[in-house]
């Protein structure tokens, strides 16, 4: 059965063992070295914590930091809290990569923001310079205020503004002066302002302004077009403000109307996977017969459509991507005729040829449906590995984010680290930061486009802390990884002990689950260890293409990119192999209490034995999962729109008033998903497991007094077996 083939091919089938009857008792701990070594590695994580934590601080995170890279309200800039941006066009030029790589032009630390508008230009004349904002430390009184502005000393011009995350940016004049166009600076140099409310701009400044021309173009390389580009940036940037308050109003309003649909989501879950051992038979061969009939019928039809229309000249236009196809209609449904046709074929010898291993594959998720109803506990279980799945997601952002602000740690230190002249004490650095870290000098490079620009802070000699954030992503992808690992043996512990029960309903363990946990803590720590450590390395490993893949983006280089592309893929793919193997072998380990490798090794050799059956039945899971996690989630989405839209008459008065009902309805789809996938792995691992079993169950044992079969009835049925001794399945 299920196609053995040689031992020399696909390893020595399996002999009975009267002391291997269901997860054996008597085991020693496994991959000791494994075990070792990931308590060293989680110690290096707590020493990297506890660096972070000394040497960091989150909260300087939220102060900007200004061109010379001094952060703005500490320091020599206390009181000075707010970030002022010399000319906030060049930041919208830029679009949505300023938040990565930083606006381009002069900031300045400022302790207001600016209450009016104004414009240099209007001072070129006068040389007024009562109103200019300047970088510190430069003299005023030794350049006029057109020089000023051209050597990027002083702002061109500045709007009223107001605070936001200590940022100054013009939100209240914004619109009007996108509406007014007001041009700075124009291709011909012509400076055309217009007067706007609380402009601090006079008539006469106007005037005289308008009859004189500055070519300052060259100077700062910012047109019209320019403006109004950063204009519409900042305008973009307003809206998704609003739109973010107006969601997070929304949630708050909804949060606890939210929960009690994905608390219903867990109910609806658990009569699904409850009910699945009486309609897995029905939904699978009904969707069979459906998709048989449909491709038979679409075969018929289109062919009867050929024979009526082979001899005329009727055509459809079809419309793609803006793009206009004519097919014949006789080509056009001879070739659709084919296509049906050959899948009708296909899958008609599919039926044919495995219509047996079918009928297992129903019978084996029927008995998984029994095993999870037999031990509800397994249901919730998946919640913890969840719980502390997160809770090593919150450790690593808490790690990265103290690690991210000892850049900027360094320019506040318990002493004073600047001279008067504005530069950087580096000893007086390197004796606070025990000599990890160090200053880049700003560069005063005139000549540059953007004027003289501050080197920002790096992380020091080797760049330390990057390394370390490499290693705490590392980190996270390990214990994440040995987080999963650990629910899915403490699951195939607990389903293994049901299956190898020959009476159900007494054989089987008080509190298999609680057993299997304390297996795996007690005996296989560094089994998990193992296989998460080899799934960590490919993440890794894909993590770092994915960040040459996007340095490369702007590249004309098609070879590098074709290869980093292969690479991408062949390691997508070896993540997907090393995880189901990694999950049979933890089925084996939690069974039979071997290493990694000899389980591996093990459930290799037994899948590529019954290799038929494992697609067949991977694929039938896969798809009743499917409709599963389908209905669930349709049916709770479905209900959150009527009742988020008021569409429930009797519920109306619960009904909040939402700026975007939208936005509750998509929050409860995903939860819904992700409750659905938490219940649904439960079910997965107990048909992965009494799989596994089943298949070493056929080749251990005969269905004699002194070897009977395991299974159930039903598959002893299917299979034609039958046991000596009478088995009790209930």
């Amino acid at each position: 059965m299920g196609g053995k083939v040689g031992p020399v091919q696909n390893g020595q089938p399996l002999t009975y063992d009267p002391s291997k009857k269901g997860p054996i008792k008597n085991r020693s701990c496994t991959d000791v070295l494994c075990c070792i070594l990931f308590l060293a590695f989680v110690g290096g994580l707590v020493a990297v914590a506890f660096f972070a934590y000394t040497y960091g601080d989150p909260k300087l995170l939220l102060y900007p930091v200004d061109s010379n890279g001094q952060l703005c309200g500490l320091g020599s800039h206390r009181g000075k809290p707010n970030l002022f941006f010399f000319d906030l066009v060049k930041c919208g030029r830029m679009g949505p990569g300023v938040f990565l790589n930083g606006c381009p032009t002069p900031q300045v630390c400022m302790s207001t923001c600016p209450q009016k508008n104004y414009v240099a230009v209007a001072d070129f004349t006068t040389n007024n310079k009562n109103s200019l904002i300047c970088k510190d430390g430069t003299d005023k009184s030794a350049k006029t205020v057109l020089d000023l502005v051209k050597d990027d000393d002083c702002a061109a011009y500045y709007l009223k503004s107001e605070t936001v995350l200590n940022r100054c940016l013009p939100l209240s004049d914004l619109l009007n002066l996108a509406n007014n166009a007001v041009t700075v600076i124009t291709d011909s140099g012509e400076q055309n302002l217009t007067d706007s409310s609380n402009s601090s701009i006079s008539g006469a400044a106007l005037n005289t302004a308008k009859r004189t021309t500055y070519n300052l173009t060259n100077e700062t390389g910012m047109t019209a077009e320019d403006f109004q580009r950063g204009v519409s940036v900042l305008q973009q940037f307003l809206k998704a403000k609003e739109y973010g308050e107006k969601i997070i109003s929304d949630i708050v309003a909804t949060w606890w109307m939210m929960l009690v649909i994905l608390i219903l989501t867990m109910f609806v879950s658990l009569i699904w996977i409850s009910v699945m051992r009486w309609i897995a038979g029905i939904m699978v061969w009904f969707t069979i017969i459906a998709f048989v009939g449909l491709f038979g019928f679409g075969t018929g039809y289109c062919f009867y459509e050929y024979y009526n229309s082979r001899n005329g000249e009727e055509a459809y236009n079809i419309y793609i991507a803006g793009s206009t196809f004519t097919f014949q209609k006789a080509r056009l449904f001879l070739g659709l005729g084919i296509t049906c046709g050959i899948i009708f074929v296909i899958v008609v010898l599919i039926l044919m040829f495995l219509c047996q291993r079918i009928r297992i594959a129903i019978a084996l998720i029927k008995e998984g449906s029994r095993a999870v109803g037999s031990m509800m506990f397994t249901l919730v279980f998946p919640l913890f590995p969840f719980i502390i799945q997160l809770v090593v997601i919150g450790f690593w952002a808490a790690v990265l984010v103290f690690l991210a602000s000892i850049g900027r740690a360094q320019n506040v230190g318990e002493n004073n680290v600047t001279f008067a002249n504005g530069t950087v004490d580096e000893d007086a650095i390197k004796q606070q930061t025990k000599d990890l870290f160090q200053q880049v000098p700003c560069s005063t490079d005139t000549n540059d486009t953007l004027g003289s620009v501050c080197g920002y802070l790096k992380y020091g000699k080797g760049d330390y802390t990057i390394y370390l954030q490499v290693y705490n992503v590392f980190m996270m992808f390990w214990l994440v990884n040995f987080t999963i690992a650990f629910g899915q043996m403490t699951l195939a512990g607990a389903f293994s002990s049901y299956y190898w029960a020959f009476d159900k309903s007494k054989d089987i363990p008080t509190f298999p689950l609680l057993s299997a946990v304390w297996r795996c803590f007690r005996y296989h720590l560094g089994t998990l260890a193992f296989g998460s450590l080899i799934i960590a390395i490919v993440q890794l490993i894909r993590l770092m293409l994915e960040y040459v893949d996007q340095k490369l983006k702007g590249s004309e280089n098609p070879v590098a990119k074709f290869f980093i592309k292969c690479m991408k893929c062949f390691f997508w793919c070896l993540e997907k192999f090393l995880k189901f193997i990694n999950k049979n072998a933890y089925i084996m380990t939690a069974v039979y209490g071997r290493n990694f490798c000899m389980a591996a090794k093990d459930a290799f050799f037994l899948i590529l034995r019954n290799i038929v059956r494992v697609v067949v039945i991977d694929k039938i899971t896969d798809f009743l999962l499917f409709i599963g996690k389908l209905v669930v989630v349709f049916a709770m989405g479905t209900a959150a729109f009527f009742f988020f839209d008021g569409r429930i008459p009797y519920l109306n008065t619960y009904t909040p008033t939402l700026n975007f009902y939208l936005v509750p309805i998509v929050i409860v789809i995903i939860g819904s998903f992700v409750i659905v996938t938490c219940f649904f792995s439960v079910y997965e691992m107990a048909v992965d497991t009494i799989f596994l079993c089943f298949c070493e169950d056929l080749e251990k044992n005969d269905g004699s007094a002194d070897k009977p079969y395991f299974m159930n009835k039903d598959l002893m049925k299917v299979l034609g077996k039958k046991n000596v001794i009478d088995k009790k399945d209930d």
